[in-house]
């Protein structure tokens, strides 16, 4: 099994952007360090949910010069807020600068103010992202003689003569992870021969014994897809090494009882982030027409059951054992999710470490290469 850290933390005011993107940027170098697999960025716009993630290429690149271990992923890219050309242009160029270490998470987006702010329509993200993923594909398989591909969408349109430089890294262009929420996404995923993202809705809770028939289904559905495919087994088996499972917060202390009460000091820091962030999202859904949800409780013990992942090291070891037997092959993990005071950041840095000395070792895997 893989292990990833994913970089996120909270600026709340434009006078904490600098100090979170280096504090993000030493995150990464420390994931490094403690033999991560990976570091995957997000893609969000004007919400401070990381300041470096309004251009996460950009930021992978700028790490991609420091970090020579571990591959870089995108969790995930918004793909109707990028035009289809600069979408395969980039993906291909930070292919080329991380030398095939890439994973290119991709969905349709879930915040109206970031499609207001680039000027899409919310209630069209889906079909524009499947028209983008078509038209950065059929860029990706022109050669240069080749006919232009001309496309127009509604939202983008172009034409192009020659061929998209430069060329990727490896035999095709790199991985593109479905967020696998529906079973259509799971078998565009399989069908590609490449990894996807199962996140979960209803995981089992620490040191309980309820079935996770979310992961269950959509990683069965990407499974049987992925091996009806008839793709080499070289391929199958680095797509299943890196299908990766996703926990919002993840916290190891020394006792199942010390990280629970860390747990919820993180917690109340966290709500506090999105209550203030629900004002926004609400004035962008009165713009756009559409209604997306109700501010969450982070502390109920759904939420906590759903998207967190703590305790002790024996406690999240018997936990992650479950997704290792199930066939999951990278779990992705945020550990300064929330405002990154420097207590947060303190907290954030010793649960990494300790995760890092003692749960992974039990589940480390050969490295596959990409093919």
């Amino acid at each position: 099994m893989r292990f990833s850290v994913f970089l996120v933390g909270r600026s709340t005011a434009p006078e904490q952007d600098r100090a979170i993107i280096q504090a993000l940027t030493e995150h990464a170098r420390e994931a490094e360090r403690l033999g991560y697999d990976a570091v995957f960025m997000p893609d969000h716009h004007f919400t401070g949910y990381a300041p470096m993630s309004s251009d996460p290429f950009v930021f992978a690149a700028y790490l991609a010069g420091q970090l020579k271990k571990v591959h870089f992923g995108m969790s995930v890219t918004t793909v109707p807020l990028h035009h289809p050309v600069r979408f395969a242009e980039r993906v291909n160029l930070l292919d080329q600068l991380t030398e095939g270490r890439l994973l290119v998470g991709i969905g349709s987006g879930t915040t109206p103010e970031e499609m207001i702010g680039f000027g899409v329509n919310y209630k069209e993200t889906s079909r524009i992202a499947q028209e983008n993923l078509d038209i950065a594909e059929r860029l990706w398989n022109k050669g240069i003689d080749d006919e232009p591909v001309v496309f127009d969408t509604g939202h983008y349109k172009g034409a192009v003569i020659q061929r998209i430089v430069p060329a990727p890294y490896g035999k095709r262009h790199a991985p593109l992870m479905s967020v696998a929420l529906r079973e259509s996404s799971a078998l565009r995923a399989a069908q590609s021969g490449y990894p996807a993202f199962i996140p979960a809705f209803t995981p089992p809770k620490i040191g309980g014994t309820e079935p996770f028939t979310h992961v269950q289904k959509y990683f069965k559905v990407y499974w049987d897809a992925l091996l009806a495919a008839g793709h080499p087994e070289e391929v199958v088996r680095y797509a299943l090494s890196w299908t990766t499972h996703t926990y919002q917060c993840v916290h190891v202390s020394e006792t199942d009882e010390q990280a629970r009460e860390e747990l919820e000091v993180i917690l109340r820091g966290y709500q506090a982030a999105i209550d203030r962030e629900m004002v926004y999202n609400k004035r962008a859904e009165e713009i756009s027409d559409v209604k997306i949800h109700e501010t969450p409780n982070a502390l109920s013990e759904d939420w906590i059951g759903t998207w967190c992942l703590y305790g002790s090291p024996e406690t999240v070891r018997a936990h992650l054992q479950e997704y290792q037997d199930l066939g999951i092959g990278n779990v992705l993990m945020g550990f300064t999710n929330g405002p990154l005071t420097d207590e947060r950041l303190r907290l954030g840095q010793q649960s990494m470490r300790l995760f890092a000395e003692q749960v992974m070792p039990h589940f480390k895997q050969p490295e596959l290469v990409r093919v």
